[in-house]
């Protein structure tokens, strides 16, 4: 069994186990808003085995936020427009893309022709008619993404081809009947894409130098190195919108060089793989390095994989030039892979830092 498989298993136990506890509330952040340029909605995306507005058990225990208290809540009562999609918890970036398109229109979630196909699935999911995530969403009522872990893949993908659209459908594909997410043309309906802790060039988690046999059309496949490599030179970024991203460090080097996990800190489903990936080198079966830069991660996901897509341009953020088109790599929190979450049994008051960066986004 691979890593993600027992953090997956031991946190889908933990999870039931706690799911009737509610989440405490924090008192409000003064928010200044007075050099806001922009206050366009925020769309939150989760990682794998998330959940979000439209399952059931999200007022009880909301993905963002935990035992930290609804982050969508906060946000909003501080003059923020937030929502929390739900897409699956462990499809494709193709698929998650295609179910928050469909949320976000209130339309019946198409998957292409072409797609559905080639994997050998259904081409339709779930019918959001009548239940859009959010209203009025256009060139003139932008959206910004977040998505935390595998929701940084999603929204890459997602924004790739609401930018660039998909050959591959529209070549299969009637006009009276293609998804709009295929035909591209969008690029200017998205403001910004924000990555929380996302593994943008896989993650060794799965190890380096074998693959676990995941299925093409799965989140367990796009996350294995060479096939997150490439999946990111199919990716393009639009020079109309801003990029960030937000790695997680929750290691230290011993004194052999390798990166232990900061126990005290650190949520102990994770403190297991963190230590393996922390000792983890080696060559791909594609070929690809991974060299010493790669042990120090967040328990899940390595730190230096979620600064930026190797395949894209990045610098570091300077807030007196934040650019268009280009990922602006925003300092590492030092927290656990669910800590941007707001963490479970270790607690992270990240309230705070996203009262911090939305203003940020805000005021560009």
């Amino acid at each position: 069994m691979s890593i993600i498989s027992r953090i997956i298993s031991m946190f889908l136990s933990l999870l039931m186990g706690i799911l009737s506890i509610f989440g405490v509330s924090l008192p409000n952040h003064e928010v200044d808003s007075s050099d806001w340029n922009t206050n366009y909605k925020y769309v939150f995306v989760h990682g794998l085995m998330g959940w979000g507005e439209y399952d059931f058990y999200y007022p009880i225990m909301p993905y963002w936020g935990m035992f930290g208290g609804n982050l969508m809540n906060y946000l909003n009562n501080n003059g923020f427009d937030c929502y929390a999609a739900s897409v699956s918890g462990t499809a494709s970036a193709w698929d998650r893309a295609c179910e928050l398109y469909a949320q976000l229109t209130g339309t019946v979630t198409d998957y292409g022709k072409a797609h559905s196909e080639k994997c050998g699935h259904d081409r339709y999911g779930e019918d959001f008619t009548g239940r859009a995530l959010i209203d009025e969403w256009d060139a003139e009522n932008k959206i910004n993404l977040l998505g935390h872990s595998f929701g940084g893949a999603t929204v890459r993908t997602f924004a790739h081809l609401m930018a660039k659209g998909s050959a591959e459908e529209i070549a299969v594909t009637s006009s009276d009947e293609i998804s709009g997410l295929f035909t591209g043309g969008k690029a200017d309906y998205i403001y910004s894409v924000t990555s929380l802790a996302a593994p943008h060039n896989g993650t060794t988690a799965y190890g380096v130098e074998t693959a676990d046999g995941a299925e093409i059309d799965t989140a367990a496949y796009d996350m294995h190195i060479d096939n997150a490599l490439a999946l990111n030179e199919t990716l393009t970024i639009s020079n109309s919108t801003y990029y960030f991203s937000i790695a997680c460090s929750m290691t230290k080097a011993d004194e052999n060089g390798y990166h232990q996990p900061i126990k005290e800190n650190m949520e102990s489903l994770f403190t297991s793989s963190s230590a393996e990936i922390g000792k983890l080198t080696g060559t791909t079966p594609g070929g690809y390095v991974v060299g010493t830069e790669w042990l120090e991660n967040d328990g899940l996901v390595n730190t230096f994989s979620a600064l930026a897509p190797l395949s894209d341009p990045s610098t570091e953020y300077d807030s007196e030039n934040v650019k268009k088109g280009i990922w602006n790599i925003m300092p590492v929190y030092y927290g656990d892979h669910m800590s941007l979450q707001g963490g479970m049994t270790v607690v992270n008051n990240v309230k705070p830092l996203y009262v911090e960066h939305l203003s940020m986004i805000n005021s560009l």
